[in-house]
């Protein structure tokens, strides 16, 4: 086991932090995956190579496809040494807490006072896009973009983290 002193109250959000969409989507631009993947026209033309979704779908699909040719052992092997930078990034950015718990813990530590999102999205209701501010003592400490209200909180928790934990 990679993290023994870690229970499962850890172990779980840091799996969660390591084993979603965009953590997969981002490994799969490592290798330059959306190179190699068939679209139509319609998914083409609207950036499908580098949607989060087509990406980590196809990194799973690589992954089904490695484990069937070479079997488990060499296919366990492979996940490891494409999840390992992943894997020690999430370790740092709060022991295996997702950006808004980790970034919850370290404000209240630091007694900063209130954490809250400011949250605003735009365009049509098939295509929004999110924005969300990080305030902490009613202070913009960061910003974050996404598809989705989660994800653009996620990642505002992500960079406020990074910028609190310089100051501690």
């Amino acid at each position: 086991m990679r993290y023994p002193d870690l229970d499962e109250s850890r172990l779980s959000p840091l799996r969660s932090g390591i084993v979603n969409m965009r953590a997969l989507a981002d490994i799969a631009r490592t290798l330059d995956l959306g190179k190699y993947i068939r679209l139509g026209k319609g998914e083409e033309v609207t950036g499908g190579r580098d949607k989060n979704s087509l990406l980590a779908d196809a990194l799973e699909a690589l992954i089904g496809a490695i484990y069937l040719e070479l079997g488990f052992a060499s296919t366990t092997t492979v996940v490891r040494t494409l999840i390992n930078e992943t894997l020690e990034s999430a370790m740092a950015k709060g022991a295996g807490l997702d950006g808004k718990t980790a970034l919850q813990e370290l404000v209240s530590s630091l007694g900063k006072g209130t954490l809250e999102y400011l949250v605003t999205e735009e365009g049509p209701d098939h295509d929004k896009s999110f924005t969300a501010v990080a305030l902490i003592a009613g202070e913009a400490v960061a910003e974050g973009v996404g598809k989705s209200k989660r994800e653009a909180e996620q990642s505002a928790a992500r960079l406020a983290f990074e910028i609190l934990a310089t100051l501690k």
